[in-house]
């Protein structure tokens, strides 16, 4: 028979133990997310470059418009360190400045196009009777050519939104409704998909079951569990309406040749491109850490939203 000592040391060996509380599914996303050092690169990247672009400006306060023909075509030094246009003007000064409505153009069209692709995709999938007409409809959108219908989008409405806002403000609006409307197709086949799978799950059966009313079910049950593609979709849409907006702008048919843009900035300096080379490759090389930083910053969130590549 063992002892007092004996019994007391069973029983603690005996004893279950204590089990770590349940982490909840953002802190999984989290863990997931941060051991992607792809994700995470492009994420630093990303933030590095919004901070140099919205807040470089407070501490190089040289106003990007401000002209000193004295300085034209100048190569970088103290006083300029990505050097000056043909105008004299400070092409750091101008990158930032450029940054800022490049990255307002990206972000701004990428929510409208979330909105109407997530609309249409929750739409098709949840609705039998709007499914094909949807579809179809999306299908066409993916069938025009992209650049004509945008240059067609600009040349038409480029005058009448300039009138009524402004030549810097119709334009943006411009810019960002034409890339919006563009853009929803890919995000609303995927919602679609996604919303179809949904409606023949066990909880979606157990509310209609009990009379919840399509409204609820969207919000309260499909929209939350489609924010995984929605998120992804957000991420790569930044660096597609990035490559849109510099490619109009490139073209000359974005923004006024007074107001920069990366992509306007790369049109300025085509001319120059032998006598000032960096006038050419910074612009560029801040179009493509951006877009890339954004793509690895997506595939992170994608591995990290999906309960099935977890772990991987």
């Amino acid at each position: 028979m063992p002892g007092p000592g004996e019994a007391g040391a069973a029983d603690i060996l005996a004893a279950p133990l204590p089990s770590a509380p349940p982490r909840s599914q953002w802190a999984e996303v989290w863990s997931q997310f941060r051991h992607h050092k792809g994700a995470m690169a492009g994420g630093f990247v990303f933030v590095l470059i919004l901070a140099l672009v919205f807040l470089g400006p407070l501490v190089w306060s040289i106003d990007a418009t401000f002209i000193d023909i004295r300085a034209r075509n100048q190569g970088p030094s103290l006083a300029h360190p990505f050097g000056t246009d043909q105008l004299g003007r400070d092409m750091l000064a101008r990158l930032m400045a450029g940054g800022q409505v490049s990255l307002s153009v990206g972000i701004t069209a990428m929510l409208l196009a979330l909105f109407l692709g997530s609309l249409v995709g929750v739409l098709a999938g949840y609705f039998k009777a709007l499914d094909n007409l949807l579809m179809r409809s999306t299908d066409l959108f993916l069938a025009l050519p992209l650049l004509p219908l945008l240059l067609v989008m600009v040349l038409l409405f480029r005058e009448p939104l300039n009138a009524a806002f402004g030549p810097e403000t119709g334009i943006f609006i411009l810019i960002v409704v034409a890339i919006g409307v563009t853009s929803w197709m890919p995000t609303a086949r995927i919602v679609r998909g996604d919303v179809l799978a949904l409606k023949e799950r066990e909880f979606v059966l157990a509310a209609r079951s009990i009379g919840t009313t399509n409204a609820k079910m969207i919000t309260r049950h499909i929209l939350p569990n489609v924010i995984s593609p929605i998120v992804v979709s957000a991420t790569l849409g930044i660096a597609n309406a990035i490559i849109t907006e510099s490619a109009l702008s490139f073209l000359g048919l974005g923004f006024p040749p007074d107001f920069p843009t990366w992509g306007r900035l790369l049109f300025d300096g085509v001319d120059y491109m032998q006598q000032n080379p960096e006038r050419v490759v910074l612009p560029g090389l801040a179009i493509s850490l951006t877009v890339l930083s954004v793509n690895y910053l997506g595939d992170g969130l994608r591995d990290a939203l999906d309960p099935r590549l977890r772990g991987r």
